[in-house]
């Protein structure tokens, strides 16, 4: 996992220009690139959410990162949490909050409020707050603050008046101080705070929102308003993880990467004939479809080995197969993962698609990429991920993953399964065929009918490349796999003669 200290943010130019709005920026990874830069700087925003949405845990990244990475100091002030208790909220996370408040760069103030005082007296002013405040901030010199949350601090108000004045006040003071504030607040009914005023004068507001569906959550978080600045408009998904808060938007990074004429071993001699060129275009995509028992897994193997004989790294995302049955399965066939597991070339991840939803694999998968800095990923089969969302969620995450890869330059190997019932051969691209470079289908054939079972491949499409259009037979052994030229009395069972044609998809 990636820690905390190592995150490689870039620092935001000055910006010169007097009518563009200067940008704060917290560190959370994804967040600014949403924004086009962070928070808006030395100015005050509501972070707004349900309880368990992430709202608290947003402030104490937002600071952490303020310390560590653009050494700015800053200031949590909670009304609801002692020290103790918000120590105890990031214990699972690696966000050593302790540490920071030790070294004084980050200032933990718990502030206790007296209901009844104010019910009693039916005066309310913030002097108090203030005076902390104000104390707490040249204290260390701080550059950030966080309030948390607004419907303690206003809580025995019951006169509206009061109320709008001293929210009123309290901004303009923060903004008086010059340094970049985030308020949390509980989402009302139809309003982002219980009081519903807040939402009026605050420069930026952001709603977070955890949501479940089919017994699957999904955190969102969106961008409901931002004075003077761009900003995207969406809902995007993001989650909360042992190194704080990632938002993982859509970005078009795998369209801006140059053209290439180089090749990458399929594996398999006798399909790299198959393609002019001897292989599948390095930094390309290929999927390769099939039913059950084809052979796509073994095919994904030999690209895989391949890849590990070159020297390069290869990372194998299993999502049906633990590390040991599918060791143990391609041994069967010649293919042998352990000598490069142990030079640290290849490396297996088997987790279960349904252990955690669609944002945290992605996740998982830019983590491990950084980390692992593989030349080829595989991932079998693509197709499990598809009872963890809705089609535009699978399809959006799809092509974030598609994007990843391509944007480092990885060539990324899918297998797909596709059911004994589909209407034709070509129904395993679901959803994501324009980005696909190289798209290759296994099928059931029988060799004279009735006989033999035998597998058949043949290439759908490659971009860039002339392929051979003829189907060959695939042969599995104990020597790996090979392809031969298709005997004249093969063909397709009765029920495969239904299933040709193209994918709606496709069409």
């Amino acid at each position: 996992m990636l820690k905390k200290n190592s995150k490689k943010i870039p620092k935001k130019k000055n910006i010169t220009n007097p009518n563009q709005i200067q940008k704060c920026p917290t560190g959370i990874i994804g967040f600014d690139e949403i924004t086009e830069g962070g928070l808006p700087k030395n100015r005050t925003t509501l972070i707004s959410g349900g309880s368990g949405s992430g709202k608290t845990l947003f402030g104490i990244d937002f600071l952490i990162n303020g310390a560590i990475n653009f050494k700015e100091p800053g200031i949590f002030m909670s009304f609801e949490e002692s020290e103790e208790e918000l120590y105890k909220d990031v214990a699972s996370l690696n966000l050593d909050l302790k540490k920071l408040v030790s070294q004084k760069k980050i200032l933990l103030e718990y502030v206790v409020l007296d209901r009844r005082d104010i019910q009693d007296s039916g005066e309310f002013n913030l002097e108090g707050i203030f005076v902390r405040l104000e104390h707490a901030i040249n204290s260390i010199g701080a550059k950030r603050v966080v309030l948390d949350s607004i419907e303690s601090l206003f809580a025995g108000v019951t006169d509206d008046g009061i109320l709008r004045l001293e929210v009123k006040r309290l901004f303009r003071w923060l903004k008086e101080k010059e340094v970049t504030a985030i308020v949390t607040g509980e989402q009302g009914k139809n309003t982002y705070t219980r009081h519903g005023l807040e939402e009026y004068i605050s420069d930026c507001i952001i709603l977070l929102d955890n949501r479940v569906r089919e017994q699957i959550s999904t955190r969102r978080i969106r961008v409901v308003k931002y004075r003077g600045s761009n900003h995207g408009t969406n809902e995007y998904p993001f989650v909360i993880d042992k190194d704080g808060l990632s938002v993982i938007p859509i970005t078009s990074a795998g369209l801006d990467q140059p053209g290439t004429n180089k090749r990458v071993s399929t594996g398999v001699p006798t399909l790299n004939k198959m393609f002019q060129g001897g292989g599948y275009t390095r930094g390309s995509t290929i999927l390769i479809s099939g039913t059950a028992g084809t052979g796509k897994t073994s095919i994904a193997a030999a690209f895989a080995i391949a890849a590990c004989k070159r020297g390069e790294r290869c990372l194998f995302l299993s999502y049906e197969e633990s590390a040991g049955q599918l060791i143990q399965n391609m041994s069967s066939i010649g293919f042998y993962f352990e000598p490069f597991i142990k030079k640290g070339l290849l490396k297996i991840v088997s987790v279960r698609p349904s252990y955690f939803g669609l944002e945290m694999h992605l996740l998982d998968l830019y983590k491990t990429l950084e980390n692992f800095n593989p030349k080829s990923v595989v991932i079998d089969p693509l197709t499990s991920l598809i009872g963890q969302g809705n089609q535009l969620e699978i399809q959006s995450m799809l092509t974030r993953m598609i994007d990843a890869l391509k944007s480092k330059g990885i060539t990324g190997f899918f297998t797909s399964l596709v059911s004994s019932a589909a209407q034709n051969d070509t129904s395993g691209e679901i959803g994501v065929s324009s980005l696909i470079d190289t798209w290759i289908v296994v099928r059931e054939l029988e060799e004279g009918i009735g006989k033999k079972r035998i597998r058949g491949l043949y290439i759908v499409k490659s971009r860039g490349m002339g392929h051979s259009s003829d189907v060959h037979q695939m042969l599995m052994s104990d020597d790996g796999i090979n392809l031969v030229p298709m005997d004249t009395d093969t063909t397709a069972s009765l029920d495969q003669k239904k299933k040709v044609g193209k994918s709606k998809s496709e069409s």
